[in-house]
């Protein structure tokens, strides 16, 4: 069958929903389009609806944890007829898990409010580290409400009012904490821009800034904070170095202009004594009445000029050699502020998306495989691709997928956890760390950020434009490095756009 273009197929299909006189719902819509594309008609399947019933359903026994996770195995092998039965399976042990937990409601009756107060009181001492110790008042209060909290038999309505007059303290501190770090956050800004600013003429500080501002933007993260200070570093080690050369530099340039006005001096002095000298001896060849009077004369003259020839000589050298010296600075300058243009053009940004680079996710992926090791936490690699790209440069320009490249990494910052990285890995092609996130979570989240993407319409003038991407989810194994994680995530990718693209497949 000849391939066809889209808007082609689509006349047909509703030409033949009109000849066949079925009713244009999306499902019958659906079925006649991918018969005349010569597509595979598979039925439809909500994978998400079902997986989030399934974690819904309660598991009080073995037996009932049991079918939940065969019903989980079949919703992900797509099996209606598994998850029927495991369903089925289920429903028959829901009257005996609910007179067991009846049972076990009743025997913990009597401890669920003492357990209760003590799980309020350890909550409230975990939140005072980030409430701070400035208000005394405060603090007062907050003891004192630990304390009958934690106290055994406790009047539930003096508890209860207690904690209304608490909270509403607390409002009024956490306020002033939120207050207290925007305006923090504000004077930080102040400063970059500040040192930015002191140094008009130094691109590559003024980048440095524009990315500390940029990675001190809310909300903040630890891990955010550590690149901050990393990079602060970095900018402050780099204009030390500029500092002491440019010291050195003035200090070179101040002893070569001593040096070359004193050798003036002494050129001055020394022309000076010449032509006292050449007075002399013309008043002394005036006066002569004899050759042999002029003969002595005339060698004064000659030793003298010979002298002054030399002393001109020897300045000359020296001048050559400290306009020499100076050229050799110049150009240690100008090698020092490319190699401060090179730093800047090695930034961990993508100067485009403001997404990380190669660089920076190289630096973020060892940061997350230090963390696995440490805590055995899983981590999750995943690599996306824009679908149909080419295409889309060709037909809008390559500004409109510049401006594509930057609404997707907009989009995905939006969707993202403040734990997760985004890194552009080249081209249209972006990489996503997912911490703390097993292999069906992480294929979760890009689903979830491919359904926000045809929500977040891209528009190119008056025409809208669906971006949909293919992405490949690995999650990394015992052993493994990251970038062999990410080869794995780029084969899963290779495998989603064979698939049809806009799918999202683990590795």
């Amino acid at each position: 069958m000849s391939e066809k273009k889209s808007s082609e197929i689509e006349r047909e299909t509703l030409k033949q929903l009109t000849v066949r006189m079925l009713a244009p719902t999306p499902d019958n819509y659906q079925s006649v389009y991918n018969e005349i594309a010569d597509i595979p008609c598979v039925p439809y399947f909500p994978l998400d609806r079902l997986r989030d019933i399934a974690r819904a359903l309660p598991t009080h026994t073995s037996e009932q944890e049991k079918q939940r996770g065969l019903l989980e195995y079949a919703i992900d092998c797509t099996s209606w007829d598994g998850v029927k039965t495991a369903l089925m399976a289920y429903g028959g042990f829901v009257t005996l898990a609910t007179a067991e937990s009846a049972a076990v409601d009743m025997a913990g009756a009597s401890a669920l409010t003492a357990d209760f107060m003590t799980q309020i009181g350890l909550l409230i001492e975990y939140c005072q580290p980030a409430l701070g110790t400035d208000d005394e008042r405060f603090n007062e209060q907050t003891e004192v409400m630990i304390k009958a909290l934690h106290q055994s038999g406790a009047d539930i309505a003096t508890i209860k009012t207690m904690l209304v007059n608490y909270c509403r303290r607390l409002s009024f501190v956490a306020e002033d904490q939120s207050e207290i770090k925007t305006v923090l956050l504000k004077l930080l800004h102040m400063v970059f821009e500040n040192i930015a600013d002191l140094s008009p003429d130094e691109q590559w500080l003024r980048g440095q800034m524009d990315s500390l501002v940029t990675a001190s933007e809310p909300p903040l993260t630890l891990r955010r904070l550590d690149d901050v200070e990393r990079r602060l570093k970095n900018v402050i080690f780099k204009q030390k170095e500029a500092r002491d050369r440019a010291l050195l530099v003035q200090n070179e340039l101040r002893d070569m202009l001593k040096a070359f006005v004193e050798r003036l001096s002494e050129i001055t002095q020394s022309t000076g004594s010449f032509h006292e000298k050449l007075e002399e001896s013309a008043r002394l060849i005036e006066q002569a009445k004899s050759m042999a009077e002029i003969a002595p004369v005339l060698k004064e003259v000659v030793g003298a000029t010979r002298t002054m020839a030399t002393d001109s000589k020897i300045a000359r050298n020296e001048l050559i050699a400290m306009r020499e010296h100076a050229n050799l600075t110049e150009a240690e300058i100008v090698k020092l502020h490319q190699e401060l243009d090179r730093v800047s053009a090695e930034a961990r940004h993508d100067s485009l998306t403001g997404a990380l680079n190669r660089k920076g996710l190289d630096e973020a992926l060892e940061r997350e495989l230090s963390t696995v090791r440490r805590k055995e936490t899983p981590l999750c690699l995943a690599l996306l691709d824009i679908d149909d790209f080419k295409k889309l440069n060709d037909t809008f320009g390559h500004a409109r997928g510049d401006e594509a490249l930057n609404h997707l990494a907009s989009v995905a910052r939006e969707c993202m956890r403040p734990q997760d990285t985004l890194a552009r890995f080249g081209g249209e092609e972006f990489v996503i760390l997912l911490p703390d996130t097993p292999l069906d979570r992480g294929i979760d989240a890009l689903t979830r950020l491919q359904r926000e993407l045809t929500k977040h319409i891209f528009m190119v003038g008056t025409e809208k434009v669906l971006i949909t991407f293919s992405a490949g989810v690995a999650q990394l194994v015992h052993g493994e490095v990251g970038q062999e994680a990410i080869l794995r995530a780029d084969q899963a990718m290779y495998l989603a756009k064979r698939a049809g693209k806009n799918c999202v497949l683990g590795a």
